[in-house]
């Protein structure tokens, strides 16, 4: 069974899965504030990872947006101190159904924030469109989820794992898994409760990371519930139009490399 990534707190313990997860060893990322991953939390209590692709545009998993609720992102301050920035407005791709994800089919699990005030780190760019991706292909994940099993107070650190694609990849829907878990069939690196929307980069002719895709879900070894084995995720490739369209109508635009 897979599981969508958000979390609530105050009943985190209730809903995190055993796992190793993004967890798993997975090192830290030094300076975090200067990093396009951020951290957004909801007035429903839920936190998820997202990107900057603008600097006051964030992408995200459409499943972490909760109808009625106002998000903030969350910055690293003085001694680490939160620091809560205002989200504008929101956008979530009209084909997204909730009913499909959790039913584990691929849907447009993709949403846009818009910032109050832009964002001062760096920016992702864009994966080019590329052809299909071939299984061992690796790709870098990173994102602010739990560390520690059942722990929401292990999560907001952010983190980054080199997975492996598995199973058929397609740009439809992709399923990663750490390269030393025999295709998530052992324990091993991977997204977690708090790391739905996280990036899914790999490297481009340019050298850099480009944004590929976001986190959906995860499963633990050999597809039981919880975290530690395949991470689910939403090539955006298909909703690259969607995505830069939008963008526009809230008052922003991607520059394309």
């Amino acid at each position: 069974m897979r599981v969508a990534l958000a979390v609530v707190f105050g009943i985190s313990n209730l809903i995190v899965a055993p796992a190793t997860a993004m967890v798993g060893g997975a090192p830290e990322i030094p300076d975090a504030q200067n990093q396009p991953e951020v951290m957004f939390v909801g007035s429903g209590g839920n936190f998820c990872t997202g990107t900057m692709i603008v600097r006051d545009l964030v992408i995200t998993a459409a499943h972490c947006i909760h109808r009625g609720d106002s998000y903030k992102l969350v910055e690293a301050g003085r001694d680490r101190q939160p620091v809560f920035k205002d989200v504008a407005s929101i956008a979530t791709h009209p084909q997204f159904n909730l009913k499909t994800m959790l039913a584990h089919r691929a849907t447009a699990d993709v949403a846009l924030l818009k910032l109050k005030v832009p964002h001062t780190g760096h920016i992702a760019p864009l994966h080019p469109l590329r052809a299909r991706v071939a299984v061992g292909e690796r790709f870098v994940v990173r994102g602010y989820g739990v560390t520690i099993r059942g722990q929401g107070s292990s999560a907001g650190r952010l983190r980054e794992a080199t997975l492996a694609a598995m199973g058929q990849p397609g740009n439809v829907q992709l399923r990663l898994a750490d390269p030393a878990s025999d295709g998530g069939k052992r324990p091993g690196l991977g997204g977690c409760t708090g790391d739905s929307g996280a990036p899914v980069y790999q490297k481009m002719g340019s050298g850099y990371l480009g944004l590929y895709g976001v986190v959906s879900w995860s499963t633990a070894p050999n597809f039981e519930y919880g975290c530690g084995g395949v991470t689910g995720v939403t090539p955006i490739e298909l909703y690259r139009k969607w995505i830069e369209e939008q963008a526009r109508r809230m008052g922003s635009e991607i520059g394309h490399h």
